[in-house]
């Protein structure tokens, strides 16, 4: 077995953007300003993250996404999943799709099930839940990234061996016993 190079994975490259700006922003700025701040009404800026990422994470919820100042149980849950979970995913993932490691394969696998089912989830709260957004589309379309990039990291794992080739012997070299008997 030989690892593809990335520059022949160029399209692996969105991935690891995706997964930089997911641990970068998403995870230890937004999720972690969830977690440090339960009630948006009464609150001291926290540590982290830095007071003016909290002025605009208020921002935006107060001006399209009020379940994300409202806070519930099940949203807190994600956030915790996303900090305990998926953060950490996130960094092995980045060094996995740099360097052509299959064993991210799996965890790859259960990443997109489980950011799926998140986003479904917040998404119809938005819509039907006591705190809907005031234009939908927009939140949904803010979103959108974290449905099609799981199905695309699905449909990137779907081989055993997503980064890997079998190396063709040649035919004066003799066959391993391994692969003869594939």
């Amino acid at each position: 077995m030989r690892t593809i190079p990335l520059r022949e994975r160029k399209l692996d490259l969105i991935f690891v953007l995706f997964f930089i700006s997911n641990a970068g922003f998403v995870t230890y700025i937004v999720d972690l300003e969830a977690l440090a701040i339960p009630d948006t009404r009464h609150f001291s800026y926290p540590v982290w993250p830095p007071e003016p990422l909290v002025r605009l994470i208020h921002w935006y919820g107060n001006h399209y996404d009020p379940l994300l100042m409202a806070r519930p149980p099940f949203w807190e849950a994600t956030m915790w999943i996303d900090v305990l979970l998926f953060g950490p995913f996130y960094l092995l993932a980045i060094y996995a799709f740099l360097r052509g490691r299959d064993w991210i394969r799996v965890p790859a696998l259960v990443w997109s099930g489980m950011m799926m089912s998140n986003v479904l989830i917040i998404l119809m709260d938005e819509k039907y839940g006591v705190t809907p957004a005031p234009n939908y589309l927009f939140v949904v379309s803010l979103n959108l990234p974290w449905l099609l990039l799981p199905l695309a990291v699905i449909w990137r794992m779907r081989r055993d061996h997503p980064f890997t080739t079998v190396e063709p012997v040649a035919a004066n070299e003799p066959v391993p016993a391994q692969a003869s008997a594939r």
